[in-house]
């Protein structure tokens, strides 16, 4: 499958038709070349559907331009897509703290990045998110400077993350996180669901409702990709 073959949808749109029509005349027309290809070369891999939908992308880039982003967090980074679209987006001397435990995916797209000239503005860190993230606290400097974050990893520590990100995030700060409606799961009943999506339809439920009551936090969940919760800093 081509990576704009649309035959199947990863976004939450029942109609077929309609998420053609979307991707087909606004998301594709206008998806940089080079995300394109990173897309493709992702498509043979096994784990294929991890990658950021394109349609979320376009959402996240205008988010990026609107808040001046410039210092940016990503966890889970899988072959780079949001990672690239975001390196592409922010300034010449904009920088990406960019966390994966998984640096062989992270080398497929590695060539597509090189490519694109936006390389040094990425500092990859081999590791699981939490202590990561704790390591970026322990320098004062860090806490409460980052514009952006994207958090798309192990859907059971998102809880975590949002602590440790809440930390790291300027006011007024954005932070994205990915498939927070878990293939359309969170509203279906629980033994309708196979059993494979089970563990984390629970961690996403769970995180979904501690992010309802969070006064931190602005809030708002979107039916692109596999969901997307913005989330701003109020304080």
């Amino acid at each position: 499958m081509g990576p704009e073959n649309a035959t199947e949808s990863k976004g939450l749109l029942q109609t077929h038709e309609l998420y053609k029509y979307i991707m087909e005349n606004n998301v594709y027309p206008r998806e940089p070349k080079l995300l394109k290809e990173l897309r493709a070369l992702t498509a043979t891999n096994p784990r294929a559907l991890m990658i950021t939908a394109p349609d979320a992308g376009q959402l996240i880039e205008i988010l990026l331009k609107l808040i001046g982003a410039k210092k940016t967090i990503e966890i889970g980074v899988f072959t780079g897509y949001s990672l690239l679209l975001t390196a592409l987006t922010i300034p010449e001397d904009g920088k990406i703290v960019a966390i994966d435990p998984d640096r062989e995916s992270y080398e497929i797209g590695l060539p597509v990045i090189q490519n694109a000239g936006v390389e040094h503005k990425i500092d990859f860190i081999k590791s699981e998110g939490v202590p990561a993230l704790g390591k970026l606290l322990e320098d004062p400097e860090n806490e409460g400077s980052f514009d952006y974050a994207f958090v798309d990893a192990d859907k059971s520590n998102y809880i975590n993350y949002h602590e440790l990100v809440m930390k790291l995030l300027k006011v007024n700060g954005i932070v994205v996180y990915d498939n927070t409606l878990w293939f359309g799961t969170v509203a279906q009943p629980e033994d309708s669901v196979p059993e494979k999506l089970r563990r984390v339809r629970s961690a996403t439920l769970a995180f979904n409702k501690s992010l309802a009551v969070d006064p931190r936090v602005d809030i708002s969940t979107v039916p692109l990709g596999d969901g997307l919760t913005i989330c701003r800093r109020l304080y």
